[in-house]
C-alpha cells in the first residue's frame, strides 16, 4: 500500500510539469516542418484579460493656444495645444497611477515643480515613447506604443528588471556558476544562465548558436555563449507567449531566408530594446532613489515582456496610439547647442529624421529649422553642410536619390528663410553601416554642420 502511494506521487510529480488537455495547435509553416503554434485556451484566457486595451478619451481640438504658454515649466508636449496637453495629462493618470492620482508625480501646491522624482522619469519616459513611435517603426509599426502598453494601470511595471548580484563563488571546481541551474522566470525556470538581459538588452554580445566558420579559424560560438542566447530566446518565447517557430523555421534555424517575417521584427525589437536602456533607461540611475534601485544599485530596464506581457503583441495588436498624436513624435528632431552661434572649434550641427520613404519637413521638423536658421544668422561668416544619409539595404539608386531629396529640402527651407545661397553647401549622399533585414531609423537623417 505504501509503495503504491509513492507510485501515485512520483506519477502526479511527473504530470504536474505537463499541460492537461485541451491545447490548441495552429500551423505557422509548411506541413511536414512542425512548425506548429501550441496555445492553451486557459491561459489564452487569462492573458486577454490583462492585454485589454482601455477605451480612450473623446479627442479634443488642436488648435488655440500651446501647452508651453498655458503651463509653466513644459519641457516636453510644449508644442501640443492646451486643451491636448491636459486630456493627455488625464490619460496618463490613469494609465500609470489611477490610485494614487496627480500626486504621484506633482507636487500639488505647485505643478510645475520638479521636486518629485517621478516627475523627472515620466518626462523622460514621455520623450522616449514619442521616439518610440517615430523611430522604431520597424518594430512596432503603425500600432506604436503608449504608457499604458508597459505600465497596465502600475506606477512601475510588471516587466522590469536589474543587473543581479553577483554570484557566490566556491571552492570547488565549478567556481562562478555564471546564472546557471538555479531556475528563474527570467528563463522560463530552465537551468540556462538567468540573466541574458545583460548581455544582450543592455551590451550587444552577438545572438548566435551556430559558428559561421569551422573551429579554429575564428568560431567562438562555444557551448556556453549558446547557453546564454537560449536563455534570451526562452525569455522572447515566454514573454510573447509562443513556440521558437513564432520566428524560426524548424528546418534550419539559423537560415534568415526560410524564417518568418516575424523574426524580422523580432531583430529590431532586440535593437530598440537596446537602445531605450542605454538612451533613456539607464541614464536615469542617478534620478531614481535608493529603494528604486537594483542590488548592484542600476536603474530599472525593460525587456520584452514589459510590453509584451505574455501576447505575442502588446495588448493584442490594440492600436492605441492612433488616438494620441501627441505621442506620435511627429518628425523626430536632435539639434546640438540650439539657438546658439558656433565658437571657435566647436561647430553647431543639427540632426533632422525623417519618416519612411518621406523627404517632407514638417511638424517637429519646424523647430528644428528655426533653430537652426537662428543659428546661421547669429555667425554670419558660417556655413551649413548638408549630408543626406540613406540605408545600405534596398535599391542603392532609390536610397541615394531619397537622400538627395531629404538634403534638397533642407537646403531651400534654409534659402527661404533668408539664408544665401553660398552658404549652404551640399555634401554626396552617406551610406549607412548594412543593415541585415528592414528599414533602418538612424538612416532616415539629414546632418548639417555650421563650419
Amino acid at each position: 500500500m505504501r509503495s503504491l502511494a509513492i507510485i501515485v506521487l512520483a506519477a502526479a510529480a511527473l504530470l504536474a510539469g505537463c499541460e492537461r488537455p485541451p491545447v490548441n495547435m495552429v500551423q505557422h509553416g509548411y506541413r511536414g516542418t512542425g512548425m506548429d503554434q501550441v496555445y492553451n485556451p486557459r491561459t489564452l484566457a487569462k492573458q486577454s484579460a490583462l492585454n485589454t486595451a482601455p477605451e480612450a478619451a473623446p479627442a479634443v481640438p488642436a488648435d488655440g493656444p500651446k501647452a508651453g504658454e498655458v503651463f509653466k515649466n513644459l519641457k516636453v508636449l510644449g508644442d501640443i495645444s492646451a486643451g491636448e496637453f491636459t486630456r493627455n495629462m488625464v490619460a496618463i493618470t490613469q494609465w500609470v497611477a489611477p490610485v494614487e492620482g496627480c500626486g504621484y508625480c506633482h507636487n500639488l501646491e505647485n505643478l510645475a515643480d520638479d521636486s518629485k522624482y517621478t516627475k523627472v522619469v515620466a518626462r523622460r519616459m514621455i520623450e522616449m515613447t514619442r521616439h518610440v513611435n517615430s523611430d522604431w517603426k520597424p518594430h512596432v509599426a503603425a500600432t506604436g506604443v503608449t504608457c499604458y502598453t508597459c505600465h497596465r494601470g502600475k506606477p512601475v511595471p510588471d516587466g522590469v528588471w536589474f543587473a543581479p548580484a553577483p554570484g557566490k563563488k566556491t571552492a570547488n571546481f565549478i567556481g562562478d556558476r555564471a546564472g546557471q541551474n538555479a531556475p528563474a522566470m527570467s528563463v522560463a525556470l530552465a537551468s540556462l544562465p538567468n540573466d541574458p538581459f545583460t548581455p544582450f538588452l543592455a551590451g550587444d554580445a552577438a545572438i548566435r548558436v551556430n559558428g559561421t566558420t569551422a573551429l579554429p579559424a575564428g568560431n567562438r560560438q562555444s557551448i556556453k555563449q549558446a547557453e546564454w542566447t537560449y536563455g534570451l530566446m526562452m525569455h522572447m518565447s515566454q514573454s510573447l507567449g509562443v513556440n521558437c517557430t513564432y520566428c524560426h523555421n524548424t528546418q534550419n534555424f539559423g537560415n534568415w531566408n526560410e524564417s518568418t517575417p516575424q523574426r524580422v521584427t523580432a531583430w529590431h525589437g532586440i535593437r530598440m530594446v537596446r537602445d531605450l536602456n542605454n538612451a533613456y533607461l539607464t541614464p536615469l540611475q542617478a534620478t531614481f532613489p535608493a529603494n528604486r534601485l537594483g542590488p548592484t544599485g542600476d536603474a530599472p530596464k525593460l525587456n520584452c515582456s514589459t510590453c509584451h506581457q505574455g501576447a505575442y503583441k502588446p495588448l493584442y495588436g490594440a492600436p492605441m496610439a492612433k488616438d494620441f498624436r501627441e505621442l506620435q513624435g511627429g518628425v523626430a528632431v536632435a539639434v546640438v547647442a540650439p539657438g546658439l552661434p558656433p565658437t571657435e572649434g566647436t561647430p553647431t550641427s543639427a540632426i533632422l529624421y525623417f519618416g519612411v520613404g518621406s523627404a517632407d519637413l514638417a511638424g517637429d521638423a519646424a523647430k528644428g529649422m528655426e533653430q537652426l536658421v537662428a543659428s546661421l544668422k547669429a555667425a554670419p561668416a558660417a556655413k551649413a553642410v548638408i549630408s543626406g544619409f540613406h540605408s545600405a539595404s534596398g535599391d542603392l539608386a532609390q536610397n541615394q536619390d531619397l537622400a538627395k531629396r531629404r538634403a534638397f529640402a533642407v537646403r531651400d527651407a534654409l534659402k527661404a528663410a533668408g539664408i544665401a545661397e553660398d552658404r549652404v553647401v551640399l555634401d554626396k549622399p552617406v551610406q549607412t553601416e548594412a543593415n541585415p533585414a528592414g528599414e533602418d531609423p538612424k538612416a532616415r537623417r539629414v546632418e548639417v554642420a555650421l563650419k
